[in-house]
């Protein structure tokens, strides 16, 4: 078994959230459309198009990491892939509710602020990561 250092791990995450953000933006542009309507596919494609940036993000992490305090490194790499759950999860969430024809309950409307608060946050520490690294 191969371990797995937190770079290693973020390069990961950031390629399969790449990988999944091909696939669910394909699906919307593909698809999603004869379900739901312009706006709600701008949401969606608005989850797409943040899941890209911050698996971006994981990947510098991941590529940076080595030279960078590995705890604040964590830290960014954490908020990032929390912020993907939260933020474009729930965008996807929110419009596979509405497909459905169903209300949104106020819970799942929440995640998506708590979302871009982790990115917010994730993009602080990674500045300070940055700032403190080994010259």
């Amino acid at each position: 078994m191969t371990n797995f250092s937190p770079n290693k791990t973020f390069l990961v995450l950031g390629a399969l959230f790449g990988f999944l953000a091909v696939i669910i933006g394909a699906f919307g542009a593909h698809s999603l459309s004869n379900f739901v309507t312009s706006d709600m596919l701008q949401v969606y494609e608005t989850g797409v198009q943040y899941q890209f940036y911050h698996a971006f993000a994981l990947l510098a992490v991941g590529i940076l990491g080595s030279r960078c305090p590995a705890r604040l490194v964590a830290w960014a790499g954490g908020l990032f892939s929390v912020g993907i759950v939260f933020f474009s999860g729930s965008l996807y969430l929110i419009t596979a509710i509405q497909a459905a024809n169903m209300s949104v309950p106020i819970a799942v409307g929440l995640l998506t602020p708590l979302g871009g608060l982790c990115f917010i946050c994730g993009w602080t520490v990674f500045l300070i990561a940055i700032l403190k690294m080994d010259r």
